[in-house]
């Protein structure tokens, strides 16, 4: 028999009654506040009153605690991770590399892998399969895609979903539960005090060679080189200023009839997308450096060899103000950099390493020479203590110090010890033990 109403319940109260006309019952329950400013109301059905209000009191405890899913449009992967990356992570909200990076894992992996699902219908083993899928991928520098880039697509639906929870799109976050790959440390050998001589030496005898003097000596990152501009330096006072990072060129194309170039950093009309420069990486990133008197010789002694450049180049000469730069006076791309690099170590006779790793064996220069850790932190631009961890490596010439202090410790002769004897000689030894 249908349940007589005897009046409407109080606003915002949940309701449940059953239906005249087909004899169901069912349930409203208040949950918020739409967009439009009215109730959002939420409906369930059971085929009795008893079940019909479990499932009132469990929306209810959904409500309390924040875990009702938003009204409004019904988001799929593919729209939620486009509005993401063009609305709210867009710069300047973060960096332009970090950006870059989002961008390639939504437009490359997530968007083809799993943008078609509803986003409140994602469940973390679509993401597990995901990553083997992008583990398996064959790749141009390898037979398949490292750990990496499937760890870096986990990240990005990470940040994602992490949004879309806050602004209660979903009610919990399935890349929370997925288990991502496990992405091995590069074990890093930075070159030794004798083999940085040996590279130091080498470019003497390349263009820049200031250039490897500053990664090597001062560490600094290879956008923070190439972003050097002069007025950043004050050769007589002997300090450097890091103010910001060179950027690695995005161009598209600007051609109004087809140039016929594939890409477009080769259109002769090409436009970019990207300034040259962004601030530092961090905060901390901004910071002073005391120059070495070898290292103020070394860049004035470029100064004079970027005048004469300058003097060749004529009106081809772009005063661009920057320290390192082409024979015409461009800004450094970083892949021609990253070349020069890879010219200097076979030059020197040296084993190969990344670029990256000249800032390793600069940290660990500093180790050697026993700089306390919150001075290293100044130095590198490091904004926590975690990064010494990661960047300063002991050598084998520090682990030979150490173990020669232990074996100091453990076995150098100990001298007896002598007390006076009962007659008031002295020199008796103490027996042993």
């Amino acid at each position: 028999m249908a349940r007589e109403k005897k009046g409407r319940n109080a606003n915002g109260r949940s309701s449940i009654y059953q239906s005249e006309t087909d004899g169901g019952w069912h349930g409203w329950v208040t949950v918020g506040v739409k967009d439009n400013g009215k109730p959002d109301r939420r409906h369930v059905r059971g085929k009795d009153q008893d079940e019909v209000t479990r499932k009132v009191q469990e929306l209810e405890r959904s409500r309390d605690e924040g875990r009702v899913r938003k009204a409004g449009q019904r988001w799929t992967v593919e729209s939620w991770l486009k509005h993401w990356l063009e609305n709210i992570v867009a710069p300047p909200a973060i960096t332009v590399n970090a950006y870059s990076a989002y961008d390639v894992a939504v437009r490359v992996h997530l968007i083809p892998g799993i943008g078609g699902h509803r986003l409140d219908k994602l469940q973390p083993e679509h993401l597990e399969k995901l990553y083997r899928k992008i583990m398996q991928q064959p790749t141009k520098m390898g037979p398949t895609t490292s750990a990496a880039t499937a760890h870096q697509a986990h990240r990005t639906i990470r940040a994602a979903l992490n949004v879309a929870v806050r602004r209660k799109h979903i009610t919990s976050n399935p890349a929370l539960e997925a288990k991502p790959p496990k992405v091995e440390e590069i074990d890093v050998e930075p070159y030794s005090v004798d083999q940085v001589k040996t590279l130091l030496m080498t470019a003497l005898q390349q263009r820049n060679s200031a250039r490897w003097a500053v990664a090597l000596a001062l560490g600094l990152r290879q956008g923070e080189a190439l972003g050097l501009q002069w007025r950043d330096l004050d050769l007589e006072a002997g300090t450097l200023v890091v103010r910001r990072s060179r950027l690695r060129p995005k161009w598209k194309h600007g051609c109004t009839v087809p140039c016929g170039r594939k890409f477009g950093g080769h259109c002769p009309e090409r436009v970019a997308l990207r300034q040259e420069t962004a601030p530092t990486k961090s905060r901390a990133g901004k910071r002073g450096i005391g120059l070495p008197d070898e290292l103020i010789g070394l860049l004035k002694q470029h100064a004079a060899e970027q005048a004469q450049e300058r003097l060749r180049a004529a009106d081809l000469w772009q005063d661009t103000g920057y320290v390192f730069t082409t024979p015409t006076g461009a800004p450094l791309n970083p892949r021609s950099d990253w070349t020069e690099w890879k010219e200097l170590l076979d030059a020197a006779g040296m084993r190969d390493a990344r670029l990256h790793d000249a800032r390793h064996t600069a940290a660990t220069v500093l180790l050697l020479l026993g700089v306390p850790e919150r001075t290293v932190m100044g130095i590198m631009g490091w904004s926590n203590t975690a990064m010494a961890a990661r960047y300063q490596h002991v050598t084998a010439a520090i682990r030979r110090d150490v173990a020669e202090r232990v074996g100091g410790l453990l076995w150098k002769p100990a001298t007896t010890p002598k007390v006076d004897d009962e007659d008031g000689a002295a020199g008796v030894p103490i027996p042993a033990a």
